[in-house]
């Protein structure tokens, strides 16, 4: 009779088995680091970003703010990195109601035949700067917006016509 004659496969020590573990837990440990980093990078990148959009804004600058439902205001902007930025000393541009006039003509055209034409003559429209807080239902000068409907904002340079234009309206004020 034959004995099997297969070797025996060697018994693990008892130091390779810890080893094994530790080269697991390590692993587990660069997983996890690796894991919170990317989620906390997000997090800090967006603060980054938000505090350069706030150091950019000036207090005592006017901005036009663009909304989603094509309003204009200009005014003082504070907390434009928050979900609800702020707006004062408020303006706005109303535009006055126009009329148009048509009128016809007779022209003479080739062969003597008279032709009516209509020609269309367009005023440019009225616009006229408006102190928020002058309406019906007396809105104080504050505005709280809603940031998701800001489409952009930009900072008016002092020559600009609509800065002009406040400072005037200051002066009657005084």
């Amino acid at each position: 009779m034959m004995q099997n004659m297969s070797p025996k496969p060697p018994k693990p020590s008892v130091g390779n088995g810890k080893s094994i573990m530790m080269i697991v837990v390590i692993v587990l440990v660069v997983v996890v680091v690796a894991l919170l980093g990317i989620m906390v990078y997000p997090n800090v990148k967006d603060k980054k970003a938000t505090s350069k959009v706030e150091e950019g804004i000036e207090s005592d600058a006017y901005y036009a703010v663009f909304l989603s439902n094509g309003q204009v205001y200009f005014g003082h902007l504070a907390n434009i990195t928050e979900s609800y930025p702020e707006l004062t000393d408020i303006y706005y541009l109303q535009l006055n109601q126009q009329q148009q006039q048509q009128q016809a003509q007779v022209q003479p055209a080739e062969g003597d035949q008279p032709e009516l034409q209509e020609q269309t003559q367009e005023k440019d429209p009225e616009l006229s700067l408006v102190k928020l807080g002058k309406e019906l239902h007396g809105p104080e000068d504050k505005m709280v917006l809603n940031g998701e409907h800001i489409l952009f904002y930009e900072k008016l340079t002092e020559d600009s016509n609509v800065v002009k234009a406040i400072g005037e309206d200051k002066e009657k004020e005084e």
